[in-house]
């Protein structure tokens, strides 16, 4: 059973950076052929993809995000990591990491996500 655990601050002051761990236990994010993502859900909308690394370490960030955000890993802590740069309160969300099988957006392993707010 693959379990993911996200960590990182709950409040962010704006302009700043956030920066997010998600552990992963039960499985390599080295195993071919997945894909480690983060998705996020602001308050009263739907969720949206951010990015994820692949189990080679090729990243994919979606292109309204890429001008902030970056993806890493640290193999050996099994642990991957997203920093956005510049936060706004409409970064104001609860963020995810997942598991997806083959970079579709098909995930499979949630963890249980993270409340972070943008304010001052």
């Amino acid at each position: 059973q693959v379990q993911l655990q996200e960590s990182g601050p709950g409040l962010v002051k704006p302009s700043q950076a956030l920066s997010l761990t998600c552990d992963v236990s039960g499985g390599s994010i080295t195993s071919k052929f997945y894909w480690w993502g983060w998705i996020r859900q602001p308050p009263g909308k739907g969720l949206e993809w951010m990015g994820a690394i692949e189990y080679s370490g090729r990243i994919d960030v979606s292109p309204s995000l890429k001008s902030r955000t970056s993806i890493g890993r640290d193999t050996s802590k099994n642990q991957f990591t997203l920093h956005l740069s510049s936060v706004t309160p409409e970064d104001t969300a609860v963020y995810y990491c997942a598991r997806d099988t083959d970079g579709t957006g098909q995930f499979d392993y949630w963890g249980q996500g993270t409340q972070v707010t943008v304010s001052s």
